[in-house]
């Protein structure tokens, strides 16, 4: 080490460090953190309007907020990342009034550890909790909510192994020991049974006789993926894929929960997305009107959902 570094100089520090990160602050050099952060947050608005169009049209428009917050403890043998999650979006068309197109706010946690450090394979703990901010409806019928906040939240709670964790662009999880919790607060939908909950005892008249219950709690089978690539120059690749099934409830019978994202970077602030989200749930059942008007039970059925937007996006 050079004799012109001395200790109080920031610099003796990062050489005896070994290069790791140090925070800075307007007062001078900070201690050394074992934390990292990272925060991203995105605005998304089209907008179309039309006066006398011959071809005809509806003017509309519409906007969604991102938001991905992280924070990650790390030390030689053991991570502990913690991810916030956030999207709602709303669209107007004229006469239609406001309508949601995305909800969702998520909360990843796991802690990870690993016997040496020359193996990207660590024992992991994980939970997920996840639920929507606002009421859901079957557009244009607005009078019959079919979601709320906490109805459904879904808790995802695991051990197991994840190879990868070291690794910001790939990582599988495995779990043979994961508790799904999926939570109605609601007391209208867990009468109705609804995202698998046991419905409401009526009589013969359709009087509730007992409240329906508010909790479902499964034991099985989770692996997750994620994955990130560059695929050319200013274009990357998310890939996000959940599998579970249940030990005891149709054990083989698969919850599916992929999510495949490009993002195009035109400058520093400026983004593209192109998005697709597939759900398939067997615990969600859809609900249809018959030829009678009758509201029937059709059964599960795979969900999806496509997304195309731009806007500005600023990382902090």
């Amino acid at each position: 080490m050079s004799s012109s570094l001395q200790p109080k100089d920031p610099v003796f520090f990062r050489v005896a460090l070994k290069q790791r990160p140090i925070k800075r602050s307007v007062y001078g050099f900070v201690k050394p953190t074992l934390w990292g952060s990272y925060n991203k947050i995105g605005v998304n608005v089209s907008e179309v309007a039309f006066v006398n169009w011959n071809a005809g049209g509806v003017s509309s428009v519409s906007g969604l907020i991102n938001v991905d917050l992280k924070r990650t403890y790390k030390t030689k043998n053991t991570r502990w990342r913690n991810e916030l999650l956030a999207k709602y979006g709303v669209n107007k068309q004229k006469e239609l009034g406001w309508r949601k197109t995305e909800d969702n706010i998520e909360l990843n946690s796991s802690f990870g550890f690993r016997n040496d450090s020359l193996t990207n394979l660590y024992y992991t703990a994980k939970l997920r909790f996840s639920t929507q901010f606002s009421n859901g409806y079957e557009y244009p019928d607005i009078s019959n909510r079919i979601s709320t906040i906490f109805s459904p939240a879904y808790l995802f709670t695991g051990i197991g192994a994840e190879y990868g964790a070291n690794d910001e662009n790939f990582s599988i999880y495995a779990s043979p020991l994961t508790m799904k919790s999926t939570l109605v607060l609601d007391q209208e939908l867990a009468n109705n049974g609804a995202f698998g909950v046991k419905p409401a005892v009526r009589d013969s008249e359709g009087n509730v006789i007992e409240e329906g219950e508010h909790l479902l709690t499964q034991m099985g089978i989770l692996i997750t993926n994620e994955y990130k690539a560059k695929i050319a120059e200013n274009i990357t690749l998310s890939n996000k894929l959940s599998l579970y099934t249940d030990y005891l409830n149709d054990f083989g019978n698969i919850d599916i929960d992929w999510e495949v994202a490009f993002n195009f970077k035109v400058n520093h602030f400026v983004v593209a997305n192109l998005g697709s989200h597939f759900i398939y749930d067997n615990d969600i059942k859809m609900r249809v009107e018959n030829a009678d008007g009758e509201t029937i039970e059709k059964g599960p059925v795979a969900q999806w959902k496509q997304q195309l937007g731009i806007g500005i996006t600023v990382e902090l």
